[in-house]
């Protein structure tokens, strides 16, 4: 059975930690009067018969009540706090002796009462915050109904302007804002008579828009979100319409938008600056209410979860009190928690049923189980066929691996002055880069399970729902069945070599196992994980645009995943060149080394992950205003020069280039190790209860830490080997460099854990367990 604790910890959102009940710090108060009360009892023991009977007797229901109200121990006080707010205080009073350490029992209750009064003020924060943002919502969906039912009653009518025959649009006054990150904002307005008015159709569909209060939209992040703004103006009101940049299209259509602005001023007011409320942009703002309402819906739902987990922590404590100190206080005070604000306020619930029926009614098309997709999406069950499927692909993987090592030790494909050096030149490229790329798959399965033990809410961290996230045992069965087909493929490969097959025959063998991959990446069909081959490609998508997306955890995780895999990119640019210009059926197997292009190009593959994460980490600070990116983005920075050294050293071995290779090189690693250390992993803390770690660990062995900083220290310095040039005997120099890849791949796994486990503790990225999602309309004074 799971212990409450781990329980507790396991299932407490992130963000919220230091609002929930101080569990550890009640027990370690309760810990003292227990430790004191057995002290006691050791110098005296007595046994009273007529306490007993006592007791007994107090049991019965005709002295039942005088019993309870002789045997209260204590009295919490409802009062008002001091500040002059609404909130309600509770303080306990002992009125009779609970423990033989009196203090040690005032000292308990006094947390308690702590803990009590702050669920209760955490709670009404909270509640009071999403009621605002339901509201708000609410006048939302308003505005958004009654602009599809105008175009439904002027498609009814029949009426359509010269402009908006392929797509039905409403034309209103138009004015355009843009706003900057950090202040610069510049505003430009463009009054426009209405040119299709709504009245002249007999319509009133738009009427209560003047009617209604303005919205006040939670700007939270408004400082920290760049938008484009648009106001249209319908029967005398401005409502705006605010489209994030949060991706290309969006990015480009606002730029655009602001030179046609620029463009049209010149030319007068006339000078076709008309804009169109269009079918597409009520799309677009149905889709951001979509997203609003579901990071509502999940946020209610965090918060029933925070007055449950509350109400067992309370529970639970109060059940071991009366355990250690022998006295009935469980019902007196759950009382008063159960009586308290957190506990008896119904109106997360009441807007959690509104939220739901709003989403069925007006965004599911009446389809409850449609809606129920994106409110309360539902786990996959594991099946014990995948376990079972595991073990079987293992099995056949090890076969299959142990006959190819057999092989080529025969061949002699892997030594050093081999006579087959097309084998290295071609098949093996393809074998170390599915290698290193399911290397690194299984070491995030492992992740998985050890953050599932280490009970960090890893699916949290990463926005994951059910449809997309893999669990370990799912990612444990694509690691073993890939690499049983690749050990399979490349066995039959090799034996058909050992055969006598010229490899001209053979040879198209490893292109057809790298394109059966790819295949199987981009099927449409709804196999193999569909939802998550997806999602890898929008993320993949995302990093290569990286500038221009809204960076998320995830996005960012998977970009450091590639800066651990440059030797596999590398690979796969050289088995592409060969290939794709037809290398292979020539059979010129140093072509692509002799092309000037081709060289150049890996100089750019050598950069390319490095410069990806710099470009999120400047599209965070441009976002967020935080300089602490601008000095994460200068890391990559140093990174990118260390590789392009080594790149070049490689090709031109002058002491010059060595020398400067040592020193790019030494300063990267010290930037890397300082900020994996510190920023990722929040070690070396001097002032921590933990000497040079932090103060809160997942791990119960301390010397586990200790030895993950010796053993990162060591594998960051992997580098050396490009200097030392040392291989191991008899073996070619690209097997070394694929046991030294793999080794930054260990190293990025472990980083994996520390990274992911301080993210759950500390929020260090300050990701937020309730997005929030901005808003398609705002009505607007005309001041404005």
């Amino acid at each position: 059975m799971v212990k409450f604790t781990k329980q507790f910890e396991g299932q407490l959102v992130p963000e919220w930690k230091d609002a929930f009940v101080d569990y550890s710090q009640l027990k370690k108060d309760l810990k003292k009067i227990h430790l004191f009360t057995n002290g006691v009892e050791k110098k005296h023991t007595e046994t009273s018969l007529i306490k007993t009977v006592k007791s007994s007797l107090g049991r019965l229901s005709i002295f039942g009540n005088k019993g309870r109200e002789q045997s209260r121990v204590i009295q919490v006080h409802k009062k008002l706090a001091s500040s002059g707010s609404n909130n309600d205080v509770y303080e306990t009073e002992l009125l009779e002796k609970i423990a033989d350490d009196t203090d040690a029992a005032k000292e308990f209750f006094a947390c308690l009462d702590m803990q009590l009064n702050k669920v209760n003020q955490f709670y009404k924060t909270k509640e009071k915050e999403f009621l605002e943002r339901g509201e708000c919502l609410k006048k939302q969906m308003d505005i958004l109904i009654e602009l599809k039912d105008a175009f439904k009653q002027k498609q009814a009518n029949g009426e359509s302007t010269q402009e908006s025959k392929e797509d039905d649009s409403i034309s209103c006054t138009i004015s355009c804002e843009y706003d900057s990150v950090r202040g610069r904002t510049e505003e430009m307005q463009l009054q426009v008579s209405c040119l299709d008015n709504l009245e002249d159709n007999g319509e009133e569909a738009l009427e209560s828009l003047g009617s209604e209060e303005p919205i006040k939209a939670n700007n939270e992040d408004s400082k920290l979100t760049t938008v484009s703004s648009r106001v249209f103006s319908c029967q005398g009101k401005n409502v705006k319409i605010k489209i994030p940049l949060t991706n290309p299209s969006r990015t480009f259509s606002a730029i655009s938008y602001l030179i046609n602005q620029s463009s049209s001023k010149k030319n007068g007011p006339d000078g076709g600056n008309k804009l169109q409320i269009s079918k597409k942009k009520l799309s677009h703002a149905e889709k951001m209410i979509k997203g609003a309402l579901t990071e509502l819906f999940k946020g209610l739902n965090y918060l029933k979860t925070y007055r449950n987990l509350n109400i067992l922590a309370f529970m639970n404590i109060l059940k071991k009190f009366d355990k250690v100190t022998g006295k009935q206080i469980l019902p007196i005070y759950l009382k008063v928690v159960e009586s308290s604000y957190f506990n008896i306020s119904d109106k997360v619930m009441i807007l959690s049923d509104e939220v739901e029926e709003w989403f069925i009614k007006h965004l599911a098309g009446e389809n409850r189980r449609k809606a129920m997709k994106y409110l309360k999406p539902h786990h996959r069950k594991e099946s014990h066929s995948v376990t079972f499927f595991i073990g079987l692909f293992t099995g056949c993987f090890v076969a299959l691996l142990a006959g190819y090592i057999i092989v080529a030790h025969l061949t002699g494909m892997y030594r050093q002055h081999s006579a087959n050096t097309f084998y290295m030149e071609t098949a093996y490229p393809v074998l170390s880069m599915f290698g290193l790329l399911f290397l690194h798959l299984f070491l995030y399965g492992c992740n998985i399970f050890m953050w599932r033990k280490a009970r960090i809410n890893y699916s949290f961290i990463f926005e994951l729902g059910s449809k997309n996230e893999l669990k370990y045992r799912d990612v444990f069965l694509i690691c073993t069945a890939s690499m049983s087909a690749i050990a399979g493929v490349m066995f039959v490969h090799l034996s058909l070599l050992e055969k006598g097959y010229s490899f001209r025959q053979v040879q198209v063998i490893p292109g057809l196992l790298l394109l059966g991959f790819l295949l199987i990446l981009i099927c449409p069909l709804n196999i193999f994980y569909k939802s998550s081959r997806y999602r890898l490609i929008s993320v993949i998508r995302n990093i290569v645009f990286s500038p221009l997306y809204k960076v998320v955890m995830l996005d960012f995780f998977m970009a450091d995943q590639l800066c651990s895999q440059v030797p596999m990119l590398r690979n796969l640019e050289y088995i592409a060149c060969y290939y794709i210009t037809g290398s292979y059926a020539t059979q010129d197997y140093e072509y692509c080394m002799r092309v000037k292009y081709y060289r150049d190009l890996a100089y750019a593959v050598s950069f390319l992950p490095y410069y990806w994460r710099a470009m999120q980490c400047a599209r965070r600070w441009f976002d967020e205003g935080e300089t602490s990116h601008l000095v994460n983005l200068g890391k990559y920075v140093s990174a990118m020069l260390a590789a392009g050294t080594k790149v070049a050293y490689e090709k031109e071995r002058s002491l010059g280039w060595l020398c400067l290779v040592v020193a790019m090189s030494s300063v990267a690693t010290i930037y890397q190790l300082y900020w994996d250390f510190v920023k990722d992993w929040g070690l070396l803390q001097h002032n921590s209860n933990n000497p040079w770690l932090r103060n809160q660990l997942m791990l119960r062995q301390k010397s586990i830490y200790y030895f993950s900083m010796v053993l990162n220290l060591v594998l960051r310095l992997a580098w050396l080997q490009t200097v030392l040039h040392s291989s191991f005997e008899h073996v070619d120099y690209r097997v070394t460099g694929l046991f030294l890849a793999a080794l930054e791949v260990i190293r990025r796994g472990q980083w994996n854990f520390y990274r992911l486990e301080n993210e759950h503790l500390n929020n260090a990225g300050k990701f937020r367990a309730v997005k929030t999602v901005p808003l398609p309309f705002r009505e607007v004074d005309e001041e404005d």
